[in-house]
Parts: structure tokens; sequence; C-alpha cells
């Protein structure tokens, strides 16, 4: 497995990133996210997601991608070592309705990396395991890892859209936490090779909530 991969890191479940020494505090990484929802026969079936991750995270990644091709052999194999540990820590993303998880198929019809500037972007589809009614309906989800070494963020709520058939009905709402001095210096004290305990479960104190609300 490459330093390029997202891991698993310490046996604990979190994206895990090979960077350069000179990063220290808590988060090491960041990941930009942009979502929408897919819809099929008026129900909710899954979210297309495109992650993209900054330079420094980046580097290794088309380091190995070198002058290849969009869609080639090479940039196919490095999706698939990225998105099998996406997948084996479940999407990084809950999902809830009316208090109750909604469960993922662990089989994303579609993803794909690829190079944006000196960026990787990993795009992919996280599918629901059953449609979701959307009518009347009220659904919200996190991406986060749980150890916050990695900060997975929306940047605003025009990082989130609707697909056409949802504009008129549904909205997005963005809600991002405000933690506290101690935690947030807490998270700065921590080294690169430390791991908050797991219990503390640190990167949900820092996780943004969207809301999809439909009439």
């Amino acid at each position: 497995m490459t330093a390029t991969t997202l891991i698993k890191r310490a046996g604990i479940g979190c994206l895990t990133l090979l960077l350069s020494p000179l990063a220290w505090s808590h988060p090491h990484s960041f990941i930009a996210m942009q979502t929408m929802p897919v819809v099929s026969n008026d129900a909710l079936t899954g979210l297309k997601m495109v992650w993209t991750m900054d330079e420094i995270t980046s580097a290794d990644l088309l380091y190995d991608a070198g002058d290849a091709e969009p869609g080639s052999p090479v940039w196919k194999k490095l999706a698939a070592e990225v998105m099998a540990n996406v997948l084996a820590q479940h999407y990084f993303t809950e999902f809830w309705h009316r208090g109750k998880a909604v469960k993922f198929d662990n089989l994303p019809p579609s993803y794909a990396l690829a190079r944006n500037g000196a960026q990787a972007v990993l795009t992919f589809v996280l599918p629901l395991a059953q449609p979701q009614p959307l009518k009347g309906q009220t659904y919200t989800f996190s991406s986060f890892d749980p150890t916050y070494f990695v900060d997975m963020s929306w940047k605003n709520a025009q990082a989130l859209s609707l697909p056409e058939p949802l504009a008129s009905r549904c909205k997005m709402t963005l809600q991002t936490p405000q933690p506290d001095a101690a935690l947030k210096n807490f998270a700065l004290s921590l080294d690169k090779a430390d791991a908050p305990p797991e219990s503390m479960d640190l990167g949900r104190q820092f996780a943004q909530t969207v809301t999809l609300s439909c009439q």
C-alpha cells in the first residue's frame, strides 16, 4: 500500500495520510467536500461526493500518477486503493432519518480519482442500501474522521447543491459547530504521532451537519 492511500492508522478508524514531518498539530490534512443528493423515481438513492485534498496530501498521489492520462489504468488503480479504504471506514459518513441510522450499500456505483492542478480529487457516489422517500421528509448527514487527523469540511453552503428535480421543493442547510477554546487547544496540542482517546470521538465534535428537508 502506498503512502498516498487513505488507510487505517494505529488500529483506529481514521483517514490517515503520510504527510510532511512539518505537520504537527491536529488536523494534519484537509479535504474540501462538495455534495449533491442522487435521486431516482422521486426517491433519494445516494449522495454524490467530490473530495478535494490539499496540496501536501495530494503530492504523493500525483507523483504516483505521473503523466498518466485521466481514466488510464494508473489512475484506476490509485482510485481503487483509495476507495477501498474509504469503504472500510463506512465512507467516513453518518446518515440519519428520524433518529435512526440509514444504512449504505458497500459497493459504490461509480468512483474516480483525478488531478486538478496540484490537488487530487476523489469523486464517488455513496449509495444508500434502500431508496428513501423525499416528500415531507428530513434527513441529516455528516462526514468526518473520528480522530480529527483529517479535517473534512464543506467550505460554505455553496458546496451543497440540489439536482434540478429537487431544487424547487427541497433545501439543504449547513451547520458548523463552535467547539470551545479548551477543545481547540487540545486538538492543537496533539503531535502528529498522537491519537486522541477513541472514546473522545474528537472528530465528531468538529463535524459539520447537513440537513436535507423536502416538501
